[in-house]
């Protein structure tokens, strides 16, 4: 699994979200929700995000569906 800015983890009941993404560094931000935009700012190295992660799960974004029917 590669780190990219803008994934999501779910570590116990709070949620890590990547905001800036560097080869040896990164900005993540601590929020209670993925919904919300408030919460902590961190800044570690890659090693130590990941071993923040070890344990944790990606939380995928579902994908938007369509109530319209395609159209061929």
């Amino acid at each position: 699994m590669k780190l990219q800015q803008g994934q999501v983890w779910k570590a116990g009941s709070m949620f890590l979200r990547i905001v800036k993404w560097e080869r040896l560094r990164i900005e993540y931000k601590a929020v209670p929700s993925p919904d919300t935009r408030e919460g902590t700012l961190h800044e570690v190295t890659k090693k130590e995000f990941c071993r923040l992660i070890k344990h944790a799960t990606l939380v995928t974004p579902e994908p938007a569906t369509s109530d319209e029917p395609d159209q061929v």
